[in-house]
């Protein structure tokens, strides 16, 4: 996936635990978890934005596009690009 996601970057940044993120976010640990691994597929903007309010941040800082993963996700799939309906 060419999307990184920085959430322990910025977290350590702002010396916090993800433990009080989630509280003051009102998400669970384990989402937050599967987040910041990069394991999450998605993200609704409501939780972007309550992390952003909470880390005083840009969606920008949370999350990164890679170039370079963006290459071998390519060559993985083929160069196969699909089209939105």
């Amino acid at each position: 996936m060419a999307i990184r996601v920085t959430l322990d970057r910025v977290l350590l940044d702002r010396r916090m635990s993800l433990t009080e993120l989630g509280d003051r976010v009102g998400i669970t640990l384990a989402n937050l978890s599967i987040l910041k691994t990069g394991k999450a597929k998605a993200i609704r903007f409501s939780t972007l934005e309550a992390l952003c309010r909470e880390l005083g941040c840009q969606p920008g800082d949370i999350l990164v596009w890679d170039p370079d993963e963006a290459a071998v996700s390519d060559d993985e799939e083929g160069g196969q690009a699909v089209a939105a309906e």
